[in-house]
């Protein structure tokens, strides 16, 4: 390759070229072939970051690069090439684990609270604190709070919801947010991103943006809660039943707390009528391609994917490639990107077995 032909392309290009000329020659070492390419010594190291933060190269061991068959004076590759699959595979599962912490941290926050709320609150409260905390298990009540808040709000109204808005509900909604705009008082409210694909959610978000109010989407929304003026809050006891009583507190010593986590999350939301372009594929998958698909994104060899599924391993590569052909995508490696993308990967994962 020539110098002029190695410098017109871009750093990704490079970082492409680099990772597969060290799959071509793996007794070479890294900077062999990125001298080989004519690389410049900020085009390998840029090269060198990109393939590593991508997984796809990892630093070699020592006595173990070196190899059978390798001459004793031949330089022992410094970069051990990592397989596609085997990348994403570790980045999936780095993205889970990271997902499953930042869970965890919000689950424990809330459990820290809920007792915050309950006897411990109580018994500890000092005269004079202004804070109320109170268990409400009457719907009814409930409704009536979030109804008052139309008129006591002053300054601010934040919301998160997991779910859609009850359809004889959005009409009262939109009342209340254009009664609470026209007073300057500002509106945020947090939806998940399952929402977003409900077509009457998708109007009447339309709706509420276009009257003021700031509306964002989350991968993630951890329970149902409003807050009003750093002075009220209202939350399930149960984060994952919105049946479950209600919490309801008043006074900022404890309304803070919980506004620290709402914040948390809106700042990692995406403002509504600002998301990527959802992609599309994955609905003409048959259970037994979704199974097959899962168990290879959880690291299981198309063999053990045979044994689990009770099929050839003949009939295993023809689901993977009707999964592709499903999913539009050119080898394993894109489906399994696309199907994380379109939460196909979602639910509780394969356990390996021997």
């Amino acid at each position: 390759m020539s110098k002029n032909a190695a410098g017109a392309r871009t750093g990704s290009e490079q970082a492409l070229a680099l990772y597969q000329e060290l799959r071509a020659a793996p007794g070479d070492s890294f900077d062999a072939v990125a001298a080989r390419l004519q690389l410049t010594e900020a085009e390998r190291d840029r090269c060198r970051t990109e393939l590593t933060d991508l997984g796809l190269i990892e630093r070699a061991a020592g006595p173990e690069a070196e190899g059978p068959g390798r001459e004793a004076d031949a330089p022992a590759p410094d970069a051990a090439v990592v397989a596609p699959d085997v990348a994403l595979l570790r980045l999936l599962r780095h993205e889970r684990d990271r997902l499953e912490s930042r869970l965890a941290e919000t689950s424990r926050a809330h459990t820290t609270l809920e007792t915050l709320a309950g006897p411990f609150l109580r018994a500890g409260m000092e005269p004079g604190s202004e804070v109320e905390v109170e268990i409400v298990d009457d719907p009814a009540r409930i409704h009536r709070e979030l109804a008052d808040l139309t008129n006591t709000v002053k300054s601010s109204l934040h919301s998160m919801l997991t779910g859609s808005v009850r359809r004889e509900e959005m009409t009262l909604e939109l009342g209340r947010d254009r009664d609470r705009v026209a007073r300057g008082v500002r509106v945020q409210a947090m939806y998940s991103h399952r929402v977003g694909q409900v077509p009457e959610m998708v109007q009447h978000l339309a709706e509420r943006t276009a009257l003021g109010v700031e509306v964002r989407l989350s991968p993630v929304v951890p329970m149902n809660m409003v807050l009003a003026d750093e002075s009220f809050a209202l939350l399930p006891t149960d984060p994952h039943d919105p049946d479950s009583p209600a919490i309801l507190a008043r006074g900022p010593g404890l309304v803070r707390s919980y506004r620290a986590l709402y914040e948390y999350c809106w700042h990692a939301a995406t403002p509504y009528g600002h998301e990527e372009p959802a992609e599309h594929g994955g609905d003409g998958l048959t259970e037994q391609q979704r199974a097959a698909l899962r168990m290879l994104a959880s690291g299981i060899k198309d063999e053990q994917v045979a044994r689990n599924l009770g099929v050839s391993l003949r009939t295993v590569s023809r689901l993977i490639s009707e999964v592709m052909q499903e999913l539009d995508a050119a080898s394993r490696f894109e489906a399994g990107v696309k199907a994380a993308r379109l939460g196909l990967l979602d639910g509780e994962p394969y356990e390996h077995t021997p």
